[in-house]
């Protein structure tokens, strides 16, 4: 028997677990479309940051999007709050679903001022996944990293962000801070055995989603394999026992 779905015109990957984010972190267009073929109907949602923005990514972002694809635009957007607010407003023009801000409050506030009324969900930034605790004192903060996730969770939550970009080690803590509404965005997603790369607080899958995650952005175990469909399959299979 045909498929429901498809007799009525709906494209087989919007079936597919929007909580899966497949990075699109490569080079260039070509090569990013060139993915996003290779992956088919096993993906639904895919981040742009800035290695792809910067080399003609955003007209992609449109065009995902007019394909009935969901789109994670990563800019981390960090600046005074005029230029935070046109900037978010010409994104809110883009369509796209989801917007990185740095977790700064002033900014936050510009931010969701400027999307108000619209159904972009923005995301604070806590802290990079690729930096533990020294590097955070490198950075001149007296908190440890899961000190300072934690404040800029409470201060997302208080400013009326959609959600948090944080890792999965602290996403049960950021959960009892932000509460069941909003959000939770991890990166440093590695499925058993996968290499950690430059991420240093990672989980698997399923342990991201038991810790409260709603959504997981994978790039290189996927991005990387020599199969991105069947990687993306796995990875989806395992978030559907969760």
């Amino acid at each position: 028997m045909p498929d429901a779905a498809l007799e009525l015109g709906v494209p087989a990957f919007q079936k597919v677990d929007p909580r899966l984010i497949v990075a699109l972190d490569v080079p260039t267009v070509a090569e990013a479309e060139a993915l996003v073929e290779r992956i088919g109907d096993d993906a639904m949602f895919y981040k742009i940051g800035y290695q792809l923005a910067f080399a003609g990514g955003l007209p992609l972002a449109r065009e995902l999007k007019a394909s009935g694809r969901k789109v994670f635009l990563d800019m981390k957007l960090l600046d005074i709050d005029n230029t935070i607010a046109k900037g978010v407003e010409n994104v809110v023009r883009m369509g796209v679903d989801m917007l990185t801000i740095h977790a700064y409050p002033k900014a936050m506030r510009a931010a969701v001022d400027a999307a108000r009324g619209s159904d972009l969900c923005l995301l604070g930034v806590t802290v990079l996944t690729s930096m533990d605790t020294a590097d955070v004192a490198d950075a001149g903060y007296a908190l440890s990293a899961e000190e300072l996730v934690q404040r800029r969770a409470a201060q997302a939550r208080d400013a009326g962000m959609g959600g948090i970009v944080c890792s999965a080690a602290e996403a049960g803590t950021v959960r009892s801070i932000v509460g069941s509404e909003m959000a939770i965005v991890t990166p440093g997603i590695r499925p058993a055995g996968a290499d950690h790369g430059d991420q240093k607080r990672v989980m698997s899958p399923a342990q991201a989603l038991a810790a409260g995650a709603t959504h997981l952005v994978v790039g290189r175990p996927i991005s990387a394999a020599s199969d991105p469909a069947s990687a993306a399959r796995a990875i989806t299979a395992e978030m559907a026992a969760n």
